[in-house]
């Protein structure tokens, strides 16, 4: 405890005696400080013992008295020490009757005990006070690296709650409740699951302040970003009845260390966990179950040992770009580029905002919490994750994406943030990862052409195909080949479309076209003819005949394709 008035009373050799304010003397005392001035309180901070001879004081004029009294309170002087037999034999009245009605403790300093002698005592407790909050600092961090070391941090969450009387929790990447102690706190932790995200939002290490009205009954929490990097791994929250001492405060630091070694994977091992990821994906990839198990050992085997998902998730920027850029990255025949690997790793661990980067947290989240082993590999501006299907990592993507689906869907305008795309391959196992990187990759294709955050590689498979002719490159061919017969539609002279259409319908089926189309068969034929003239083609080949089917869908499904991606 600092030293308070009352502790400097009850000092046997420096025999102060209390003259006013009696019922306030455990008003703790942060220094001493002597002056003579007629306003010292430009110069002070508050909390003082201000010790004075009234030298240059009119101590006998009451209302100077009152105005002078006043004054000090108001700056939050802890005490006024009057030293008697120097100027004044006794203390006046009239400074006396302002110290009792303003409330302020009056100490009357006997002649024969120096300022210099308080001065001392209350910086001998001061230090003394330090001293014992320091050295249960030293025991607090002994006792947290003990129990981090035995229980993990469960056991240093619950001797943090026991240094600071209090509760405490930790949260995961993503803003979730991982551990509280004691168990009664888990509600209080949720609630303020808000003001951890928006913690989050700032760069680390960050820390707020929460709550702590008294009359509300509320706590107050501290919160405390726990990582390294540019972005939050973690926070920590301590919630006390009041503020932090000195000997809790320095456990809540040590906790916050000790929780970011626990919890804060090094750029080093992060980088190094990658390349491992990287080369044993490179294997499934060529073909090499077993080595690719034998490298993954304990890290990622288990994940090889049942079925699992593989997902392609990147920004649908970075998905134009690849388009564009047709195959000639390695992406599109399943191979994993191993040289920007570190990079490409520091990119999405200190990313800020990124949706791409905000997977990564709700797959690494997910595993965590379920214990679920997933392989998380970054491919240039791709990312590549394997995880066990029906598991909760592939739960936590699917919610993930209809989030950001939600969001995008309500936003009037799209941003750069907005713009991810995910594919998810059907159910594989280890000797079929090539053919499970070409499904999520598909399914990528579909979900950017549909507009969409993720398509499962089984809408693809068990879907038509028309939707699929909505792409720009398949319109471009449709309405190039088609383009003569629309033009000479439009002078009138026929609907060599339309009749085109319905003779391909009914399987160059004469009669039954002319039917449809309610004209003579020979003017079905006379068309057809005509058809044949403008394209340059036969209609007698097969190939002709599918190229011209398709052209026709694709120019009549774009419609229908746009309306059923915006739902």
């Amino acid at each position: 405890m600092p030293p308070t008035l009352a502790s400097l009373v009850h000092h046997s050799a420096l025999k102060l005696t209390v003259r006013a304010g009696g019922d306030r003397l455990d008003t703790p005392v942060r220094w001493v400080h002597a002056s003579e001035l007629t306003d010292p309180v430009p110069y002070m901070e508050g909390g003082e013992l201000l010790l004075i001879t009234a030298l240059k004081l009119d101590a006998e004029d009451a209302d100077a008295m009152r105005r002078y009294v006043k004054r000090l309170v108001g700056a939050g002087v802890a005490g006024l020490g009057f030293a008697v037999g120097v100027h004044y034999e006794e203390i006046p009245g009239a400074l006396a009757d302002a110290a009792a009605e303003e409330g302020l403790p009056l100490l009357e300093v006997p002649r024969r005990t120096p300022f210099l002698a308080i001065s001392k005592a209350v910086s001998a407790a001061i230090a003394a006070d330090q001293y014992r909050a320091v050295t249960a600092g030293f025991a607090a961090q002994r006792e947290l690296t003990k129990q981090a070391l035995s229980d993990g941090p469960e056991g240093l969450l619950s001797a943090l709650a026991s240094q600071v009387d209090g509760w405490a929790a930790l949260y995961d990447a993503s803003g979730a409740v991982v551990a509280t102690a004691p168990e009664w706190a888990g509600r209080r932790a949720a609630r303020i699951t808000g003001d951890v995200e928006r913690l989050r939002e700032r760069a680390a290490p960050a820390s707020s302040v929460v709550g702590g009205d008294p009359a509300d009954g509320e706590d107050r929490v501290e919160l405390h970003s726990l990582g390294t990097g540019r972005r939050a791994r973690a926070a920590l929250a301590v919630g006390t009845a009041a503020a932090l001492g000195t000997a809790e405060r320095y456990a809540v630091h040590s906790a916050i260390a000790l929780l970011t070694l626990t919890t804060e994977r090094s750029r080093s091992l992060y980088a190094a966990e990658q390349r491992i990821g990287a080369a044993v994906l490179r294997m499934l990839l060529a073909g090499q179950p077993d080595h690719a198990r034998g490298v993954a050992g304990d890290l990622y085997g288990g994940l090889l040992d049942a079925p699992y998902r593989m997902m392609l998730a990147e920004a649908a920027s970075a998905s134009a770009g690849r388009a564009r850029a047709g195959s000639g990255d390695g992406g599109g025949d399943g191979e994993v580029d191993a040289s920007g690997i570190e990079a490409a790793a520091a990119v999405l661990a200190d990313a800020g905002g990124d949706l791409v980067a905000g997977l990564v947290e709700i797959v690494e989240s997910a595993a965590a919490r379920s214990g679920e082993a997933v392989l998380v590999v970054p491919d240039g501006e791709r990312l590549v994750v394997l995880a066990a299907d029906g598991g909760a990592v592939v739960a936590a993507c699917a919610r993930y994406a209809e989030t950001v689906g939600i969001a995008r869907s309500g936003s009037e305008q799209g941003t750069d943030e907005d713009e991810l795309v995910v594919g998810v391959s059907a159910p594989a196992g280890p000797i079929a990862a090539g053919a499970a990187y070409k499904q999520a990759e598909q399914a990528l294709s579909v979900a950017r052409r549909r507009g969409r955050v993720l398509v499962e590689h089984e809408e693809v498979a068990t879907g038509s195909v028309v939707p699929l002719l909505a792409d720009d490159a398949v319109r471009a061919f449709a309405d190039g080949l088609l383009r003569a017969l629309y033009e000479h539609d439009a002078t009138g002279r026929g609907d060599l479309v339309a009749s085109l259409r319905a003779w391909l319908s009914r399987h160059g089926q004469w009669d039954a076209a002319a039917a449809d189309l309610g004209v003579h068969r020979h003017t079905l034929r006379y068309r057809m003819r005509r058809v044949e003239e403008i394209l340059g083609r036969s209609l007698d080949d097969p190939d002709v005949r599918m190229e011209l089917w398709l052209a026709l869908k694709a120019t009549s499904a774009a419609t229908t394709v746009v309306g059923a991606g915006s739902e």
